[in-house]
């Protein structure tokens, strides 16, 4: 399948029979206090944090790799990220016995980029002045890619990418059907857009009538601004505590997926999003980092219209220095008192 394709249900539902016995089936846990809060009738969380490597990018690696030729993986590959697909690629290349090359931005979190090569990767930093950080980490990603004759990956803006991750929807809804439940309002958090566009393909062609949204940090929601023009549309940018969600634009692919399901795209500030971390371990004992909670964060605080509905929101990440999230509870404390 061309790269600039959309995946279908069916090869989303084929990656996740794939990748059954190669990734960790999350909890999907269920809060009566947080749908109270949030005026729910009843709300889902999918706990991605929990997923091998601390989110829900293995899904997507593993599933590209696959897809590789014998001449490709004995070659390597070589991708940009700022730590979550990082580590998700790093993992599946050492388990599928291919080289991985990662570029990471020289400022993303030093957590991130510890366990990326304590999973085996080769790490080069990026510098990029006054450029968005992701602009400078592609482009040299690029050109080691041609340097070396490694297949350059993206980590978001690839079909069979957003297929991987879309499998993190399908085990959701199986999981809602066991609890006798079934999806009426499905948020997500956005990025580059790679596991909204999966989830988002898997839940319309499941759950027609269900209201689906993809939540992002202010002043990084590339993804609804874009969704709202019909075309790609970049984001001013600006500080954030969300340092997976900075990617300035959608993909290409992501974006198309995203507008084939009917996403939404709403935009989060800091204080919501660090209180959705602290409502978090409080209530469902998870450790979230910002960027995995600011789906609970736009629901919790009012910004997506979930009353008395069924509510999916998938959590995707937890990999977050125990200082630094520390320092978010102290701030979500702090704000409440």
């Amino acid at each position: 399948m061309p790269h600039t394709e959309l995946p279908t249900p069916g090869r989303i539902a084929e990656a996740l029979a794939a990748l059954r016995d190669r990734v960790r089936e999350t909890p999907l846990l269920e809060s009566p206090v947080l749908a109270r809060e949030a005026g729910a009738g009843r709300l889902f969380v999918k706990a991605e944090g929990l997923q091998r490597t601390g989110s829900f990018k293995l899904r997507g690696a593993l599933w590209r790799l696959m897809q590789l030729d014998e001449a490709a993986r004995g070659r390597g590959v070589v991708a940009f990220s700022s730590g979550n697909f990082a580590q998700g690629l790093a993992a599946a290349g050492r388990e599928l016995g291919v080289p991985v090359t990662i570029v990471m931005p020289v400022d993303a979190p030093e957590a991130k980029r510890r366990a990326t090569e304590a999973l085996g990767a080769e790490m080069v930093l990026s510098h990029h002045g006054e450029a968005p950080r992701e602009v400078a980490a592609a482009a040299l990603s690029r050109d080691l890619a041609r340097e070396r004759g490694l297949t350059l990956l993206h980590p978001f803006d690839d079909a069979e990418v957003v297929a991987g991750q879309g499998t993190a929807g399908l085990e959701a809804m199986a999981q809602m059907a066991e609890a006798g439940a079934v999806p009426e309002v499905v948020v997500s958090p956005v990025g580059g857009g790679g596991l909204m566009g999966g989830v988002g393909i898997a839940l319309r062609s499941a759950h027609p009538t269900a209201a689906i949204w993809g939540a992002e940090p202010e002043g990084h929601d590339g993804m609804g601004r874009s969704l709202r023009a019909g075309e790609r549309v970049a984001a001013p940018g600006g500080p954030t505590v969300c340092d997976a969600l900075q990617a300035p634009m959608p993909g290409l692919a992501t974006l198309a997926a995203c507008m084939a399901a009917g996403v939404m795209g709403v935009a989060v500030a800091d204080g919501p999003v660090i209180r959705a971390m602290a409502r978090a371990f409080e209530e469902l004992k998870l450790v979230l980092e910002p960027s995995g909670a600011v789906a609970l964060a736009a629901v919790l605080a009012g910004l997506v219209p979930v009353a008395g509905k069924v509510v999916l929101v998938i959590a995707s990440g937890g990999n977050i220095a125990f200082d630094r999230f520390a320092e978010c509870l102290a701030r979500a404390a702090r704000a409440q008192g």
